[in-house]
């Protein structure tokens, strides 16, 4: 069971990719002692080689201190980019098997989300210190609700693109691009009957619809009991226009399915990114007049 955050609880922020500029570093902090949380920021969180905030052994030994942690209730990932993959089977999970605490972040973070989804432990796809700064209120009010305990229903407004109908299961995936690049690592199985949850940012509609056709012949698409996107920020066309719309080209790998598909979820890299349960129960509820989706950290969904 994951600890319900308490006053004076640790957070612990580390840079497991790409490193967070001080500025950012230090108003997250300020956000949290605030708010009524003590703070550790990681040794190398601020660090630089080359592209990334320490190399992969200075990297291993920030996260795994955090997987360690006596007194951390929750590692909160800084910010994305590329590395996760670099270290996410270099790690000892034992210790945090046994003692689990909320694992924060989205994007490259993705990575950590999918190996706990494995493991039958929740974490949360949310935002990160990088974007405190910009979030929406309900961004931040989100996380903190979650990380109390108290998981609010995300709700998304109509799209002439959705599917309606309900569904129930637990909720995986994260950003498109790293579960595509993961599914020879995932296992049979691990989409049955689970609610996909994907985003992206900065995409072709071209790699778009690829990465589909890899989770089509995977067979996830074929496993998972509903479909629901976040944002997809930034997506751009080619100059031969690939001639579909982004709800087009997902909707022709799923419609055969007859599942409920919801689009316009807020969560993703935008904003309002607001704080979602991966490897928790979900109800997705996909109706004529919006969709939302009813998550806790139970192991069956109601």
């Amino acid at each position: 069971m994951l600890p319900k955050l308490q006053t004076n609880d640790l957070i612990y922020i580390c840079s497991p990719a790409k490193a967070i500029e001080k500025e950012h570093a230090h108003f997250a902090k300020e956000f949290f002692i605030q708010n009524g949380y003590r703070v550790e920021i990681a040794t190398h969180a601020m660090g630089s080689n080359g592209y990334f905030s320490g190399t992969v052994q200075e990297r291993i030994s920030d996260f795994q201190h955090g997987l360690n942690h006596p007194e951390a209730k929750v590692i909160l990932c800084a910010r994305g980019g590329y590395g996760c993959m670099q270290i996410m089977d270099k790690l000892d999970w034992s210790s945090y098997e046994n003692n689990p605490k909320h694992l924060v972040g989205f994007s490259d973070v993705t990575a950590f989300h999918l190996i706990l989804a494995q493991k039958n432990i929740p974490s949360l796809h949310a935002t990160m210190p990088l974007n405190f700064m910009d979030n929406t209120p309900e961004s931040l009010r989100s996380l903190l609700s979650v990380l109390k305990g108290t998981p609010e229903v995300i709700s998304a407004g109509t799209s002439p693109f959705n599917q309606t109908g309900i569904a129930r299961g637990k909720v995986i995936g994260g950003n498109l691009a790293m579960v595509h690049a993961l599914l020879p690592r995932m296992k049979k199985g691990d989409f049955t009957d689970k609610i996909l949850f994907l985003e992206d940012v900065g995409e072709h509609l071209y790699q778009i619809d690829r990465m589909f056709y890899g989770l089509m012949y995977s067979g996830s698409l074929e496993e998972v009991s509903g479909l629901l996107l976040g944002g997809f920020t930034n997506i751009s066309d080619t100059e031969s226009p690939f001639g579909k719309s982004l709800e087009e080209i997902i909707l022709a790998h799923v419609l055969h399915r007859k599942i409920p598909v919801a689009f316009g979820l807020p969560c993703g890299h935008q904003n309002d990114n607001q704080a979602l349960i991966l490897g928790g129960a979900g109800v997705l509820t996909v109706e004529q007049g919006g969709s939302k989706l009813i998550q806790s950290f139970l192991e069956n969904p109601t």
